[in-house]
């Protein structure tokens, strides 16, 4: 097999390849650059790496000095999250760097108060229901008022004017009461505010993924687990699937039941596991349990397809009835193939 030519040109390198020719050159001394990139960088210049070939001397001393220009004419520098969570882990405690990435990570503002105002009005609202009205009144006397009316017609209508009513007699809040308000918002809504955020990319995906047939979302998923196992493995466990509703409660199958089309469910049993089917059964009178064993027989053999998309269904409409309060839902081969 003839031996790769050196390569001459920087410029024919890619990305991953001159960061791989500069951790090259510098050797042991490079050792800190490596200790900042994350996994997955670590990974694709090491693939870089393990594949360049030979580049020669006057390509690497082009490509340093061309660094060295480019940095010393900017002088400019890329932040982000990681980059700054590295930096503060390196002198400062886990739980420490960790609070202040979770802030950082929150809504917007140079305050508590600034911050509050970029808040969904439900999202903060779900969270004041619970607190005393005295402290909901002066929690809205600090943001923008309509921002604060917005918050308050998305109360319940008693507390809302409890809180009105307090909001209109309140005077002058002390100093240590503000902080005492600011660091509990700081603790306990804003840090896990902070949380759900880093995991709404997840629930964003989880949910297309639950919008997928059968076999895209498979293929999907198995293709992302050799990039990410993590990421594949989170969007997993966010997911709503249909073997999922054996974890109702006999009460939320048979409300489910009654809105489901008898033939779209025997469509959609004829491709659950036998536990899942035997749950449904068992939330039906005898005769009715009878008479869809006997409809799911005299169909024969079904398309996937179709039973994925039965099962789809049923599975947006047990969200819909979720979303209304009226079940309760527990965290949560080819197009052609057929299921006997």
């Amino acid at each position: 097999m003839a031996e790769k030519r050196a390569i001459d040109d920087p410029a024919r390198l890619s990305g991953p390849e001159k960061a791989a020719v500069m951790l090259l050159a510098l050797g042991d001394e490079g050792e800190s650059l490596w200790q900042q990139l994350d996994e997955e960088e670590i990974r694709e210049v090491s693939q870089a790496m393990s594949n360049l070939g030979t580049v020669s001397s006057s390509a690497v001393e082009r490509l340093i000095v061309d660094f060295v220009g480019q940095m010393s004419s900017t002088g400019s520098l890329m932040g982000s999250f990681e980059a700054t969570q590295r930096l503060l882990t390196s002198f400062l405690p886990g739980d420490k760097v960790e609070s202040i990435m979770e802030e950082l990570r929150g809504p917007a503002g140079r305050t508590m108060w600034d911050k509050l105002g970029n808040v969904n009005e439900v999202v903060l609202a779900n969270y004041l229901k619970n607190e005393y009205p005295q402290t909901v009144a002066v929690v809205l006397s600090k943001v923008k008022s309509e921002h604060a009316s917005r918050v308050l017609a998305a109360l319940p209508e008693d507390f809302a004017l409890e809180v009105v009513t307090r909001m209109l007699r309140m005077e002058p809040v002390q100093r240590e009461i503000l902080d005492r308000i600011e660091e509990t918002l700081r603790t306990e809504f804003m840090s896990n505010l902070a949380r759900t955020s880093k995991h709404d990319s997840h629930e964003m995906m989880a949910s297309i993924f639950n919008n997928f047939d059968r076999q895209t979302e498979n293929r999907f998923l198995a293709a992302l687990e050799e990039r990410n196992r993590e990421s594949a493995e989170k969007i997993r466990s966010l997911m709503f699937v249909f073997e999922d509703l054996s974890k109702l409660d006999p009460g939320g199958i048979q409300t489910l039941m009654r809105a489901i089309d008898k033939d779209q469910m025997a469509l959609a049993l004829k491709g659950a596991s036998d536990s899942l089917r035997d749950l449904f059964f068992s939330n039906m009178s005898e005769r009715a349990a009878k008479i869809m064993r006997e409809d799911m027989n005299a169909m024969g053999p079904v398309r996937l397809k179709d039973v994925d998309q039965a099962q789809q269904a049923i599975v947006s409409l047990a969200k819909d009835l979720a979303a209304k309060g009226e079940i309760m839902l527990a965290d949560g081969g080819s197009d052609d193939e057929l299921i006997y």
